[in-house]
């Protein structure tokens, strides 16, 4: 959608090379030359006849001419007419009417000599004529009566004026008479009526005829038309004629085609080369005919041919001879046709071939003057010498005519004279001076020295060199003071001395000198050229879809030759931009704020130098959401369908994709508008079905790719007659809601569902596969019905039919329900309890009859919970769990259970209405299982070889504890683990002391508990021993160094640098990542340490003490501690769910543990003291 275009002066600079080639033989006037008519008047001279008459004449010539007039044929003395002057140093006459003089006294056919020594020119016959703008002849008009559809042609017939007048008809109001195929005015002026209509009755159809030379308009008296139709017609004709006369209008009739103008089948036409041609059909009929032009043996010239007036006026402008032939107007109605055969011929007034120029001789040469001119019919053609016939000018031996040439030879300084060519036939003349001057001159040049060129880099360069001389001299171009003379196809050398380079390029800058000589002398003249960089839109502006109200910005970014200054003009649609402040012009763009729909357009950037022009166009186009749809019209109403038919709005230039429609129902639903239907948006009729007993009206809404319109306005309003009900109500229901009734529920018909009044519905029901018959009610206004005294959870047949006031709705279907559900009477019996390990079990029992259920069975719920647990032996609070099995299933697993316990459980069934009594009571017990870590481990009283461990017993022991294991190794500077020790240590001990341990050194401790089982997760602590008293006194003096301020500087720095270290290790730690002792730790992980044995299949019990304890005070979590849970024989789905859960979609029940599992206490929250300063000390050194 972008246009770019450049404009160079390169045009420019050729368009002027070109004059200058027509000027070239034009003699300086500072030499003897012969009078050249520079200016006169047209040769047909319409004056204002109440203003002064000027008739124009101006000539050069050395000496400078004197001048002469003719009036039609005869001197014209203007001394003797006080009212005529002369302007002077000029032949320009001045005829003073203003001053009591009338301008009818000097029409007439004017000539104007110039004459010098060396000859005389004349100008143009030159006819002056006053205009004329008479008034209408007075007239009585007859007031027009016709009949309708008649044709009727009202004339105007304007008074002849001087030039024509311009006919336009209007009535009392100075309103144009509006125009149409079937009434339009000819080109006569006359206004033509087709054919009649009776609003065609007016008594001011009045003709006005404009003199545009005398600005007047003249009126005619106005003309009455009356139009009788028909009816009032017989009237009229009734009220004059007795009874027994026949009287009786015919009624308006269709009639062919008859031509009001032309008359005949053919008529001629004669036009000049070169005017515009008009040719004009007029036809009557009814109904109104159509007009077409056809050219016989050829076709309509393109380009050139215009339609005008209804297409009732062929149009050709530039006619030519070739446009001669036969062209046939057509007129054609439903009835039938008629035609006119217009033959044209084109005849030419004389124009020139080639005319003659003035020719500039030395004394001895040749030369000669030609005189060619064509026309239809052919011109003659007549020489004059000094504005006298050849024939009887004085001779001249160097002269000879021969028919349209003059031809001379060896001329002297008295051939010197001023020759008139006359080329004329009966449409007209032409008349051409051409002067023959015998002069020796020696070169001169013309234009100025050192002149300036300036060109575009690529474009042609004209560099100018004017000269004259007689004979003729020749022209020479050299580039530089030592250039050689310029030869070669990279140049151009014209005949009037022009040096063009046709790709002007950086290197072709400089000077160029100019040598023009001949034999009586030699001159020479220098230039400059300069080629520039050509001026470029880089960012050029760019297509643009912009929302109604939006902002939008056209950039136009140049570069251009840093000599030359560039001013950028923006343009809308090829014209200035609007006055509007919101259109921001910046140094490089244009921007239009609260874009409106009239911003719509193509925006130009220009930008203009001295030397060139450039240009970039792009398309704004505004799009909005569509404008809404009008002419709502509703045809082809059927009682289940209507058509429906619109006209769309205005797209916003955003094509509509679709129509929406909507209902509003005024007889249910009043205000309220649903969705029809939706057309594509090419559609604009659509066929609604519609339904019984609704007060349609109907709106629609255009859609674009912008958004939705404002709905149209409603349409007429439709109301459908009544019917039965076309369906029944849906979603019928029986559902009982007490053990002794049926509750019926339906979902009700909406309101033009009804199809008429008085909806109601037939509620029928009766008990399956049992003989009863249907017991049915009628009710209204509701959408539920119950029903009482019935068994308890009996099936029932239901169905529900809509009736109205005309009848009823088709049979509906049947549905089954039931009645309603009491609790279950019975508890399940024969439950068995298989435990499977220390955590889970299984659970078997029997399922109770179904007729014991009494309502839908929804499955079976397990209560379960643990006595007390058998290591401890204590009491606590009972809390109860739930898992609840889906459908008729007998069995079921019991995840979670702690090992070593006693449990309870009971079983009961469930239907809609809730639970049955409980089975008996059944008591189970868990084995043992692997203890929890210690509850805390504690390292206390350090010496030099000595630790004292304290800890507390699991929180869950799972079992009888046999022992506790203790495992230890030392841990050096760089993180590495030594020699791993273990001690196994009575279950009845809670504290231990280690000796023998090396003096100031880390160890790590990993402390778990026993069962018969195995072993339970490990809890793990660090500890480090006190130094000597050898290490205590370097100690101290290094106290003393650290009482320094740089070492307590130092020591900060690094300190800072180990916090932000650990930071970062115990983030990665949270994140499942590897710090650098943990590396170590496992590459030195004691091969003792292993995971959790499962000897009697029983499920370990997990810790999170790994991953979630932060470092505090030294500690180190154990390495690695995974707890393998053992494969179940049992599918997930065995496992109950919560007694909160629900029913899935496809029956099953889901829930949740009814009581929260008690949380275990953190492991290895307990660490040993701190090190000292001074063991801190040592382990950075």
């Amino acid at each position: 959608m972008m246009k770019k275009k450049s404009i160079s002066a390169s045009k420019a600079s050729l368009f002027f090379f070109l004059c200058q080639m027509i000027s070239a033989l034009d003699v300086p006037l500072d030499l003897s030359q012969p009078p050249t008519i520079t200016q006169q008047s047209p040769k047909d001279y319409i004056v204002d006849p109440r203003e002064n008459i000027v008739i124009q004449c101006e000539a050069k010539g050395k000496p400078p001419p004197s001048f002469s007039w003719t009036r039609n044929g005869t001197h014209f003395d203007i001394d003797k007419d006080e009212l005529v002057t002369m302007k002077p140093n000029s032949g320009t006459l001045v005829i003073n009417i203003m001053n009591g003089g009338k301008a009818e006294a000097y029409e007439g056919v004017y000539q104007c000599t110039a004459r010098n020594e060396r000859g005389a020119a004349i100008s143009n016959n030159i006819v002056i004529r006053p205009s004329r703008s008479p008034l209408w002849t007075k007239e009585k008009l007859e007031p027009n009566q016709v009949r309708e559809g008649d044709s009727l042609v009202l004339h105007c017939r304007p008074p002849v004026g001087l030039p024509p007048p311009i006919i336009f008809w209007m009535d009392n109001a100075f309103q144009r008479l509006p125009q149409s195929e079937r009434v339009s005015q000819g080109l006569n002026g006359d206004l033509y009526f087709s054919n009649v209509q009776p609003e065609d009755t007016r008594e001011d159809y009045i003709c006005y005829a404009r003199f545009n030379h005398t600005q007047t308009i003249q009126q005619k008296q106005p003309i009455s038309v009356k139009v009788f139709s028909m009816d009032s017609l017989n009237d009229t004709i009734a009220a004059n004629l007795s009874d027994t006369d026949i009287y009786g209008a015919k009624p308006v009739t269709e009639r062919p085609p008859i031509l009001l103008t032309p008359t005949g089948t053919t008529s001629n036409k004669v036009e000049l080369r070169g005017n515009v041609l008009l040719l004009e059909c007029i036809a009557a009929g009814l109904p109104t005919p159509v007009i077409r032009w056809i050219k016989e043996g050829g076709e309509l010239p393109a380009n050139r041919t215009f339609f005008e007036n209804f297409k009732k006026t062929l149009k050709i402008i530039d006619v030519s001879e070739a446009d001669s032939g036969n062209y046939k107007c057509i007129a054609r109605n439903i009835l039938g046709s008629t035609h006119h055969v217009i033959s044209v011929t084109v005849k030419a007034a004389p124009y020139w071939i080639t005319a003659p120029r003035n020719l500039v001789l030395s004394p001895g040469e040749d030369g000669s003057l030609i005189c060619r001119a064509n026309g239809n019919p052919k011109p003659s053609i007549s020489w004059l010498s000094n504005g006298v016939p050849i024939a009887i000018a004085p001779e001249d031996p160097s002269r000879k005519v021969d028919g349209d040439t003059i031809i001379f030879s060896a001329v002297q300084e008295r051939s010197s004279a001023v020759y008139q060519c006359n080329a004329s036939n009966e449409y007209g003349y032409l008349l051409a001076n051409a002067f023959v001057n015998v002069l020796a001159e020696p070169p001169r040049i013309l234009t100025p020295a050192n002149k300036l060129y300036q060109v575009i880099l690529d474009s042609p360069a004209l560099i100018d060199c004017a000269y004259f001389g007689s004979p003729k001299p020749e022209i020479e171009w050299f580039k530089g003071v030592k250039g050689s003379i310029l030869r070669g196809n990279e140049y151009v050398f014209h005949d009037n001395g022009t040096l063009e380079i046709p790709v002007a390029q950086k290197d072709s800058s400089g000077t160029y000198t100019c040598v023009a000589r001949n034999e009586l002398g030699k001159i020479q003249n220098e230039v400059q050229l300069e080629v520039k960089d050509p001026t470029l839109i880089i960012k050029q502006p760019e297509y643009k879809v912009i929302q109604r109200y939006g902002h939008v910005s056209f950039e136009c970014i140049i570069k251009h030759d840093s000599t030359l200054i560039p001013t950028v003009i923006w343009l809308k649609d090829n014209d200035e931009l609007p006055d509007d402040e919101r259109f921001l012009v910046g140094k490089d763009n244009l921007t239009i704020m609260n874009v409106t729909d009239k911003d719509d357009g193509t925006y130009t950037c220009i930008v203009n130098t001295t030397l060139d022009s450039v240009s970039a166009s792009a398309v704004l186009t505004v799009v909005a959401r569509p404008n809404p749809p009008f002419d709502l019209e509703l045809t082809g109403q059927l009682e289940r369908s209507i058509e429906l038919s619109w006209i769309p709005g205005d797209e916003n230039n955003s094509p509509i994709t679709s129509f929406v429609i909507e209902y509003e129902d005024g007889l249910h639903e009043p205000g309220v508008w649903h969705y029809q239907t939706e057309v594509p948006g090419s559609q604009t009729t659509v066929q609604l079905k519609l339904s019984p007993y609704v007060n349609y009206s109907f709106r629609v809404i255009a859609v674009n790719e912008i958004g939705r319109s404002q709905p149209s306005e409603p349409s007429e309003q439709y109301l459908t007659k009544s019917a039965n009900p076309d369906e029944n109500p849906s979603n019928v229901q029986g559902i009982g809601s007490e053990p002794d009734n049926l509750v019926i529920t339906w979902e009700s018909l909406k309101g033009f569902q009804s199809n008429g009044p008085g909806l109601q519905y037939k509620v029928s029901w009766r008990q399956k596969d049992v003989d009863d018959e249907w017991t049915s009610v009628v009710v209204a206004n509701v959408s539920k019905y119950i029903v009482s005294g019935t068994p308890t959870f009996v099936p029932y047949e239901i169905k529900v039919q809509a009736l109205n006031d005309l009848g009823y709705a088709p049979e509906p279907s049947e549905v089954i329900g039931h009645s309603g559900e009491d609790l279950p009477m019975v508890a399940p019996g024969n439950v068995q309890v298989h435990v499977i390990n220390s955590t889970l079990a299984k659970v078997h029992w029997d399922p109770v009859p179904l007729k014991s259920v009494r309502g839908h069975l929804q499955g079976y719920k397990v209560y379960y919970w643990k006595v007390q647990s058998l290591s401890r032996r204590s009491k606590r609070h009972i809390e109860k769990k739930i898992l609840t099995f889906r459908g008729n299933k007998t069995f079921g697993m019991l995840p979670g259970l702690e090992p070593y316990s006693s449990y309870k459980l009971n079983v009961r069934v469930v239907n809609g209405k809730g639970e049955g009594p409980a089975s008996p009571d059944k008591v189970f017990k868990t084995p043992e299982g692997v203890p929890s870590s210690p509850s805390f481990l504690k390292i206390t009283n350090p010496t030099l070889d000595s630790l004292t461990l304290e800890w507390g017993s699991p929180t869950h022991p799972n079992g009888i504890l046999i022992s506790y294991i203790l495992k230890f190794q030392p841990i050096n500077n760089t993180h590495e683990l030594g020699p791993l020790v273990e001690i196994r240590i009575p279950a009845n001990e809670s504290s231990l002391i280690l000796k023998n341990l090396n003096y100031s050194t880390r160890y790590k401790f990993y402390f778990n508990a026993q069962t018969s089982v195995g072993s339970g997760s490990q809890i793990t602590e660090e500890a480090v021993t006190i130094m000597d008293e050898g290490k205590m006194a370097m100690a101290s003096r290094q106290v003393d160094i650290a009482t320094q301020g740089w070492f307590i500087g130092l020591m900060c720095a690094v300190a800072l640098l180990i916090l932000i270290l650990l930071i970062v290790c115990f983030i990665r730690r949270n994140k499942g990542g590897k710090y650098p002792v943990k590396e170590k730790e496992d590459a030195h992980a004691d091969p003792e340490i292993q995971p959790m044995k499962e000897d009697d299949g029983t499920f370990g019990e997990y810790s999170d003490a790994e991953d979630h304890k932060p470092l505090k005070k030294g500690s180190r979590t154990p390495s690695d501690r995974t707890v393998k849970k053992e494969d179940s024989d049992d599918s997930l789905v065995d496992y109950g769910e919560g007694v909160n859960g629900q029913f899935n979609e496809d029956g099953s029940f889901i829930g949740q543990y009814s009581g929260k599992k008690e949380k275990e206490p953190a492991e290895g929250n307990e660490s040993s003291e701190a090190p000292s300063p001074v063991n801190a000390m040592n382990s950075f050194v």
